[in-house]
């Protein structure tokens, strides 16, 4: 299998520091997007933590091997994340969402915490591949809260799964069958908040890779961007 890859990122019209962080290994089949956690200290060294943690993996060969090395260093990095937080002067939190994608012998893996979120984009069609850590879309699920009315909930920004956050970190995970043509999106809430499934799909439908991905963090743009951005885009060939 071989693949093509386009990320961008933006620091948004609101935020002074971009606290997401973007890891592309496209030669081995791995990507992800890490945000720091917003309205906490240092969410940038959070994310960039995750980035070099993926960075430095050792080599190893298939799919099941990969996103468990892979898992094994966030928990890594989780620890190292609560250890930096307690070594200050007063409390804090040092955390990041993060998502990730593997894929190798026409399969994908998904792994997540947090509401950073990953799609597959195949045969005009949009189906996610995450489901959020966040306290909405627990309302969501219990029948208390319709999907559409999530994104404008007052807590939608309130997750309850990142790392660096509970000495207990709990990673979910996803798996599927990967064909040429198929399109993954890992993206960050900064446009998923603002950007619905269908309009990623329009976009990603309706034009080259790149194009697509310079209209997406448009759109965005125009709608305030109130939070950074940052999309990793990885089609199968």
């Amino acid at each position: 299998m071989s693949f093509d890859c386009i990320s961008r990122t933006h620091v948004g019209l609101r935020r002074k520091v971009n606290e997401d962080s973007i890891f592309e290994r496209t030669e081995r089949g791995l990507w992800a997007v890490a945000d720091g956690m917003g309205g906490h200290e240092a969410g940038d060294v959070a994310s960039a933590k995750v980035v070099e943690a993926l960075r430095s993996l050792p080599i190893v060969y298939g799919l099941d091997e990969l996103v468990e090395a892979a898992i094994d260093a966030l928990y890594v990095v989780n620890r190292e994340l609560i250890e930096l937080a307690r070594s200050g002067d007063h409390s804090r939190t040092i955390g990041t969402t993060v998502v990730g994608l593997a894929i190798a012998d026409g399969h994908f893996r998904c792994f997540w915490a947090g509401d950073s979120r990953a799609y597959r984009i195949r045969s005009g069609q949009i189906r996610r591949l995450s489901r959020d850590h966040s306290l909405v879309q627990d309302l969501v699920d219990a029948g208390m809260l319709k999907a559409e009315d999530a994104e404008k909930h007052e807590s939608a920004n309130v997750i309850t799964r990142a790392v660096g956050v509970s000495e207990d970190l709990q990673m979910d995970s996803s798996t599927g069958d990967a064909d040429s043509g198929d399109i993954f999106l890992l993206a960050s809430d900064g446009l998923t908040r603002l950007v619905d499934d269908y309009e990623i799909l329009e976009e990603l439908t309706s034009a080259p890779m790149d194009k697509a991905a310079d209209k997406l963090v448009e759109l965005v743009l125009a709608r305030g961007a109130p939070d950074n951005v940052s999309i990793v885009l990885t089609q199968v060939h």
